[in-house]
């Protein structure tokens, strides 16, 4: 087999990546609001790479529900629709709760102890109200059954879904609302180390369902 012409594809794609995760970033910290354009020569002069890239970033996270691309015409940021994040969270909260459900008589002290080390450092930054990396401790704490679990589909689900939650888990950790999780976190953990997989289970997808308390807060009829 021949080698393939294409050069420099891990380089591009790891700059495809970047510029994925500075725009993710940057829609749900607010940086980038709903409706903005997103005009390739801004982003290139921002990010200080090439159009191509980004038009790949772009695609993913229009696939991702984060932005809106009218062809021929323009990128938008994406509203937060109301619809559209809890029909995410419905299928997240029921692929995490598999995901311990399937992890639990596979967890050791390992995994209880980085579960332990994620929610004080989720718990910090709630009390420092540090949204960024209270959403990061979240995502470290909840990866710990995804990974236990052995399953990669349910990573690949999750994957495409949890996007489109971020702005949500973005304004819910920068509240006092936020300071739920850490009690339910602790329950989790709790469940886990007795053995109590459907408990642990039952306790995670209530855990994710919370956020449709932060909608529902809103109009039903369009956006947050």
């Amino acid at each position: 087999m021949p080698v393939p012409t294409e050069r420099g594809k891990h380089r591009r794609s790891l700059l495809r990546d970047q510029a994925y995760l500075s725009i993710r970033d940057a829609i749900i910290n607010g940086t980038l609001a709903p409706g903005e354009k997103l005009r390739d020569p801004d982003l290139e002069e921002w990010l200080g790479i090439s159009r191509t890239p980004i038009r790949e970033a772009l695609a993913r996270l229009e696939a991702s529900g984060l932005v809106h691309t009218i062809p021929g015409r323009s990128t938008v940021v994406a509203s937060i629709e109301r619809q559209a994040v809890l029909n995410a969270q419905d299928v997240a909260a029921a692929m995490h709760a598999l995901a311990v459900r399937t992890a639990v008589p596979l967890m050791g002290k390992a995994e209880y102890d980085a579960m332990t080390r994620a929610n004080k450092a989720f718990a910090d930054a709630v009390s420092a109200s540090d949204a960024e990396a209270a959403l990061r401790s979240d995502d470290a704490f909840h990866q710990v059954a995804v990974e236990a679990c052995r399953n990669e589909v349910i990573g690949q689900v999750l994957e495409q879904v949890t996007p489109v939650l971020r702005r949500v888990e973005y304004l819910r950790f920068s509240s006092l609302s936020g300071r739920d999780s850490i009690a339910q976190h602790k329950q989790i953990i709790t469940l886990c180390r007795k053995g109590d997989a459907e408990g642990a289970a039952a306790a995670t997808q209530r855990n994710w369902q919370t956020l449709s308390q932060l909608v529902d807060q809103s109009e039903p009829s369009a956006e947050l």
